[in-house]
């Protein structure tokens, strides 16, 4: 079948990389199900990808994208017709970035009329949030909480997820515009690292005390930095990289990147009774797709009562493409960015 996407053809700027061209989907697989997308969610994963610095995507020229909302056009011969035209969020490992998108039958849910940019907003981002917050390792009432970069999709949602369970939370944002949307979503602290260095801000504001687990999508430098601030028993649990985001160094870049998060053996682990959580939904998806899909049922229950809100950062068409794609790599985007067929 012929579709069209923003295919990747190259590493470097969003004007560079991408290009809208036809593409050829392949036939479908017994358990999947093929989807006309009316839009799909961008992740800073694409932005990595795009610099060339994100090892689990595909060869290049290849489609990203690992979300779309639409209607299920036709189905394998394992899944039931009941699903043809029923309207769903899907996720897609890869691909997602198409007018058409294939996809298992266990990686979609059926959303009714729930907004495009509220089911996106609740995908990877708050699949992502939920995982970390309720599954892999569940916040406590009266926890001290650091979230980085919590102004985005992932953020926001953590955010709500933690003050759900009677946390004390710190945002962490970049600049002071951010500040505001923070403090509506129930953050107690925010502290913009724009200013001052987000470490001795910290240090301030807890008083003698220490956090119990920091969320953290940046790692390198700020990594040491968190271990500083966790108490005995605490946590930090890394999704990301995106200090390593703009390095111009190649491979120079990704061993100073290592070297900032410095080196320690399991022991000290013990010692202290710290844990060190990776999450790696991509991962997750592969291995866990039950997992992944309580996930995504869980998160839009919670929406569906009124427990958190989507957090949309802006709706684009389909030319506005490459201008959506800047803002989110320029870090002064806030929530779920979506593109619309």
């Amino acid at each position: 079948m012929k579709s069209e996407g923003f295919v990747l053809v190259k590493n470097g700027t969003s004007q560079e990389a991408f290009s809208l061209q036809e593409i050829e989907l392949k036939s479908l697989e017994s358990d999947e199900v093929l989807i006309e997308s009316e839009a799909f969610g961008l992740n800073y994963a694409d932005v990595m990808a795009r610099r060339g610095l994100y090892r689990e995507a595909p060869p290049l020229p290849c489609v990203v994208g690992y979300e779309v909302v639409g209607t299920v056009l036709e189905v394998g011969t394992n899944v039931s017709k009941e699903w043809i035209g029923k309207r769903v969020v899907a996720f897609t490992r890869f691909g997602g970035y198409a007018k058409n998108a294939i996809t298992k039958l266990d990686a979609i849910v059926e959303i009714g009329a729930i907004k495009a940019s509220d089911a996106l907003s609740l995908a990877t981002q708050g699949v992502t949030a939920y995982y970390m917050a309720e599954v892999v390792s569940p916040i406590r009432k009266n926890d001290h909480v650091l979230i980085h970069a919590a102004a985005g999709g992932v953020g926001s949602l953590l955010i709500q997820l933690a003050k759900n369970s009677g946390a004390i939370v710190y945002a962490k944002v970049g600049n002071q515009s951010k500040v505001e949307h923070c403090k509506q979503l129930g953050a107690d602290f925010v502290v913009d690292y724009s200013q001052s260095d987000y470490e001795s801000k910290m240090v301030e504001i807890l008083n003698g005390k220490l956090l119990d687990v920091s969320y953290n999508p940046v790692a390198g430098s700020t990594f040491k930095k968190d271990l500083k601030l966790i108490r005995t028993t605490g946590k930090v649990v890394l999704f990301g990289g995106s200090e390593l985001s703009g390095s111009k160094w190649g491979i120079l870049s990704q061993l100073n990147f290592v070297r900032k998060m410095g080196f320690f053996t399991p022991i000290v682990l013990m010692m202290k009774s710290l844990s060190i959580i990776g999450v790696n939904m991509l991962k997750v998806a592969d291995n866990r797709p039950d997992v992944l899909k309580d996930c995504l049922e869980n998160v839009l229950a919670l929406y569906q009562q009124g427990k958190i809100k989507a957090v949309s950062g802006g709706e684009f068409t389909a030319e506005e493409f490459y201008q959506a794609h800047d803002l989110l790599e320029s870090g002064k985007s806030t929530g779920k960015l979506i593109v619309k067929w």
